[in-house]
């Protein structure tokens, strides 16, 4: 039935998710999501929206968060855009920001959904290899482009770029939209929101899915410019006028409120992150230096395919990239204590066998 496609679909390369199993009793560090729930005050602000109100339309606009994410980064709420997750966010920034028939720049290794996106809105890619180290070399990002986009912390090597590192980017592209996709960065970065008043040129994205524990919820958001936030909001209400639903406002804003909470489980998954680097290496695994919730590690002895496939029968699932450059690494979303050291365990089991 492809025949009625329309002719450029046959062309898109969807992005591939990270494995939803279905099987009971894993141990899944294979998708990045927080060992720990959300606060319960999101829970609690969930329930209290389950009643006739549902057959209601959501707030077009979702002021309410606008509000409480610019009370949180001390912007203004016409700098703030928020939709169904920082994919749909970004999937606006694709096709309201990077349509100038210029290449958009990004690494090599990178988010993968980036080069979907370009597929989807004819937008040509230029990947920029990463140093030898993994780290992204700010001077390769000058000269004519569309749009710079880049994770910080990367994704999926989980190594961070210095703010210093970003600026000297942004003052080097004064012309072209700067898109720094941050949905890591409580991990151990320091957001680049703080730079927005000072960059017209530059788009901060984030996500309540990793760090605040909503990754069901679907909330992303972008920190920049008011002339960008509009063009994005021109996008946005061509498309969908309500993508966050009534549920996901209320939960996200009660989110931004717990304080406490949030750092309290960012904290536990920075400690267990330096706890299992340190035991990863311990095994002889190389492991990158990791700001995010996850690390990227190989073994210079054994192959990455084989080690996840072995973990899978022991019912510990890991991210493996066929890729070139990490095909040899695994990607490991830290779990809690407990996790890490199963998968410690079935590592050791492995390697000693």
């Amino acid at each position: 039935m492809s025949r009625f496609w329309s002719p450029f679909v046959k062309d898109l390369v969807p992005y591939v998710p990270g494995e939803q199993p279905k099987l009971d009793n894993l141990i899944k560090l294979n998708t990045n999501e927080n060992p720990y729930g959300p606060s319960p005050k999101v829970i609690d602000a969930i329930r209290s929206q389950l009643d006739d109100g549902l057959r209601l339309y959501p707030a077009p606009n979702a002021d309410a968060l606008k509000d409480s994410i610019a009370s949180y980064y001390g912007v203004s709420s016409a700098q703030v855009f928020v939709g169904n997750g920082s994919d749909e966010v970004l999937a606006h920034i694709f096709h309201a920001l990077f349509q100038h028939g210029k290449p958009v720049l990004m690494p090599d290794i990178s988010y993968s959904f980036y080069p979907v996106y370009c597929g989807l809105y004819g937008i040509e890619a230029r990947v920029l290899p990463l140093a030898e180290d993994f780290s992204i070399r700010v001077e390769d990002y000058r000269g004519a482009n569309g749009g710079i986009i880049f994770p910080n912390p990367n994704a999926p090597t989980g190594m961070l770029l210095p703010l210093a590192g970003i600026e000297q980017i942004l003052q080097a592209n004064p012309d072209s939209v700067v898109v720094v996709d941050e949905a890591y960065v409580d991990f151990g970065g320091e957001t680049a929101i703080a730079l927005v008043d000072r960059y017209p040129n530059l788009l901060v994205t984030q996500t309540l899915s990793k760090s605040r524990s909503l990754a069901g919820l679907r909330v992303g958001l972008a920190v920049g410019h008011a002339d960008l936030i509009e063009a994005l909001e021109r996008v946005k209400n061509s498309f969908n006028s309500y993508p966050l639903d009534r549920l996901a406002i209320v939960g996200a804003v009660a989110a931004f409120e717990d304080q406490a909470w949030f750092e309290q489980c960012c904290r536990a998954v920075i400690d267990s992150r330096e706890q299992l680097s340190a035991a990863l290496t311990q095994l002889g695994f190389e492991v990158l230096p990791s700001a995010a919730n996850f690390v990227l590690a190989r073994h210079p002895q054994r192959d990455a395919a084989q080690l996840a496939a072995g973990l899978r029968e022991r019912r510990v699932i890991v991210r493996h990239f066929r890729q070139p450059r990490i095909e040899q690494f695994l990607r490991i979303t830290v779990g809690t204590p407990e996790q890490n050291q199963a998968l410690l365990d079935a590592l050791g089991s492995l390697l000693n066998g």
